[in-house]
């Protein structure tokens, strides 16, 4: 397979897939980390946990839903709790072991905001808010982040704390007392990156097939830092890329209202 049979975004979304394993019960995202976690579900992750913030535990959609509240995942569930329950028992309890979360704006220590873009109490823009995502970042083990590459997404300073990542760096999160590892994984349509071991500072550990470093400092808006042993992420297999098209090409008929092959 050569690099041009498939997306920069396929490219993200098959290696934040690649990131989960058959034994994660993984609060999931909608958007971008719902993608990624039904396709490791789907290829080599079957028995890997997948819960939504509405309370399904279990869930195992056929196409993706467009919201908390699709009935596509309490159909599919193995079972649904109240969303009092899933909060206290299952995400503070510390029985969920990645968090995938995705960013309207992000910083280099994985801070994330989702509530405005300018001034709180005069934005430019009203986003849709955290809902559980603060939570989710402080309470489970870790937190997978996906988020397409640009200057308007990846920022030096970030508007709004919305949900809380490494904070200015170094053991801010262990100084507040916040015990999980918060961020340890972004997966943007250009690189995979992994926080420093000391300074906590997202650092590009691959670039995806064709892309090059000035790029992606091009489309970041701090400064970069790479890996001394930069690596090359691995493209999609066939049955990567052949899972996740046609599990977006039955999203899209689904909501389409169009004839899906739900069960295929």
């Amino acid at each position: 397979m050569t690099e041009l049979d498939f997306t920069s975004n396929e490219m993200m979304t098959i290696a934040a897939a690649r990131a989960l394993s058959n034994s994660d019960v993984c609060f999931v995202g909608i958007g971008a980390p719902s993608a990624a976690c039904n396709v490791a579900r789907l290829t080599h992750a079957p028995d890997i946990t997948l819960i939504y913030e509405s309370g399904t535990i279990g869930t195992a959609p056929s196409v993706l839903p467009l919201s908390i509240g699709d009935g596509e995942l309490c159909d599919t569930a193995i079972t649904t709790v109240s969303v009092p329950e899933m909060f206290r028992y299952w995400l503070q309890g510390g029985r969920v072991t990645v968090g995938f979360l995705g960013a309207a704006q992000l910083d280099k220590f994985g801070n994330i905001n989702t509530t405005v873009i300018g001034d709180y109490f005069n934005p430019k823009t009203r986003l849709p808010g955290g809902g559980g995502a603060p939570e989710i970042a402080t309470s489970c083990q870790e937190i997978f982040i996906t988020c397409k590459q640009g200057k308007r997404a990846m920022v030096d300073k970030i508007d709004f704390y919305t949900s809380f990542g490494h904070g200015d760096g170094g053991d801010h999160r262990q100084r507040l007392g916040i015990k999980t590892k918060g961020p340890s994984l972004l997966i943007t349509d250009m690189a995979v990156w992994k926080p420093d071991p000391t300074s906590r500072e997202f650092v590009v550990a691959s670039l995806h097939p064709g892309v090059t470093e000035e790029q992606v400092q091009e489309t970041c808006g701090w400064k970069v830092t790479f890996a001394q042993d930069l690596k090359t992420t691995s493209p999609p297999t066939d049955l990567e890329l052949s899972t996740l098209r046609d599990l977006m090409a039955r999203t899209k008929a689904a909501h389409e209202g169009g004839k899906s092959s739900v069960g295929a």
